[in-house]
């Protein structure tokens, strides 16, 4: 670079490293160029709203320092402002929060990785004090376990109030600024939040859902007043009462939460994480009176489920995995109270003979809701184990073999998949478990 344009690096990177956590990506902020000037250096431009390139080695995210103007409601309503006279302070006071607001000069970039240099002098902490940029005080909050908003240009995109829930969630032993709650309040309570795309709603709720303790975002959300109009199913959960029998929480929002912590201590996958999330949607609208009624109760869900998959534009394959373990996960629970003829009549409900790889994943979001209960945490899940042995005795059936033989007998259609199925019965009947 020319000796007038510095580079820095900025955001997560910074942030992650000084918490000791691995650097995944670097982002950089180049201040006092020009696109022309970055194209003669071999960077590869890929940025359609604002000059961002990549590096011609590195392939790093390189963008030109940067303001932004507010011209209309929602996350899209900016206009970008970005030119050699733009300071790297002005560029870091557009960004969410103080944490993310940091920067260090190029130049000592390799004390990011904490594995390399944890003994080495000067240490990272060293250099940031000497050398780190950091206007807006992102290394105290740091410290202190608070996240802060920049500026009230925060209010400016309601995106914003997404990102902090989720870094509430990745960081669970950090507290939210008061001043920060109140101003995502009072962006909620301006109807910011209703411009939000579902493409962007459903991409921070599947990053929060995955980090180490995903109901932290939820009750963000729900703190700020944002649940309500994002997920008003999910927040229809508080205040409504469980069976005391079987859940000493009571709330159906506390279980809630406790099944989507339950599903990130068991590292499951997305699609679990997002069935636990939808399983007992429909209680939020199921009079106690209703209780008794399982399966009204679980079609319901189901039913609630899909509208707010198709209004999020959840993935096919989150959304199924859901809808099966809304219908079923009362039936799988009981499962040990059910014969082999039950039992295969379950298996196909759900699927499992045509997609025996997502019933692992059914079972795994069934036991998060088994165990995401006070008291039960460390229990073991017995449906677990003796559902995956049915399933493996179903599949044991060699149906070529029985088709064949039915065919001989004048059997066609339907009447050789009955064979099959009591084939099947046969086989889970003989488990005896």
């Amino acid at each position: 670079m020319p000796a007038a344009i510095k580079t820095y690096v900025v955001g997560g990177a910074v942030r992650d490293a000084l918490l000791g956590l691995p650097v995944k990506d670097r982002d950089h902020v180049v201040v006092g160029a020009t696109p022309e000037q970055m194209l003669a250096q071999g960077f590869v431009p890929v940025g359609k709203d604002f000059p961002v390139f990549l590096h011609p080695k590195s392939r790093e995210e390189y963008a030109l320092a940067r303001t932004e103007r507010k011209t209309a409601p929602g996350y899209k309503g900016f206009v970008v402002h970005a030119s050699p006279d733009v300071t790297l302070e002005e560029d870091l006071a557009r960004r969410d929060l103080t944490i993310n607001a940091m920067a260090l000069p190029e130049a000592y970039s390799g004390l990011l990785d904490p594995a390399s240099t944890a003994h080495t002098a000067p240490t990272l902490e060293e250099v940031f004090s000497a050398h780190g940029i950091d206007p807006y005080h992102g290394w105290q909050d740091l410290k202190n376990k608070t996240l802060r908003h920049v500026t009230t240009a925060f209010r400016e995109d309601p995106v914003r109030i997404l990102r902090l829930a989720r870094f509430a969630a990745r960081f669970p032993d950090f507290s939210i600024a008061p001043e920060t709650l109140q101003l995502m309040q009072d962006m909620v309570q301006a109807g910011e939040v209703e411009h939000l795309v579902p493409e962007r709603v459903w991409q921070e709720l599947a990053k929060g859902l995955m980090t180490q303790k995903p109901s932290r975002m939820f009750e963000v959300l729900k703190a700020c007043g944002a649940l309500q109009v994002l997920l008003p199913e999910v927040n229809a959960l508080w205040g409504v009462p469980q069976r005391a029998e079987h859940h000493p929480e009571i709330d159906t929002g506390v279980h809630l939460m406790m099944v989507l912590d339950m599903s990130a201590q068991l590292n499951a996958s997305l699609p679990v994480r997002v069935a636990c999330l939808m399983h007992d949607l429909g209680k939020g609208t199921t009079p106690p009176s209703e209780w008794p009624r399982h399966i009204a109760h679980e079609q319901r869900s189901a039913k609630l489920l899909k509208q707010v998959c198709e209004r999020l534009r959840v993935p096919v394959a989150c959304k199924e995995l859901a809808d099966v373990v809304a219908r079923e996960h009362g039936n799988i629970h009981r499962s040990n109270d059910l014969n082999a003829a039950a039992l295969m009549r379950l298996l196909e409900r759900c699927d499992a003979i045509r997609k025996p790889e997502r019933w692992p994943e059914i079972l795994l979001a069934c036991e998060c809701d088994a165990r995401g209960r006070l008291g039960f945490e460390d229990a073991v899940y017995a449906p677990k184990e003796r559902l995956l042995k049915v399933l493996q005795a179903a599949l044991s059936v060699t149906t070529a073999g029985i088709a064949a033989e039915a065919q001989k007998q004048g059997l066609m259609g339907p009447a050789v998949g009955e064979k099959i199925h009591e084939a099947r019965v046969m086989a889970i009947d003989r488990l005896k478990v």
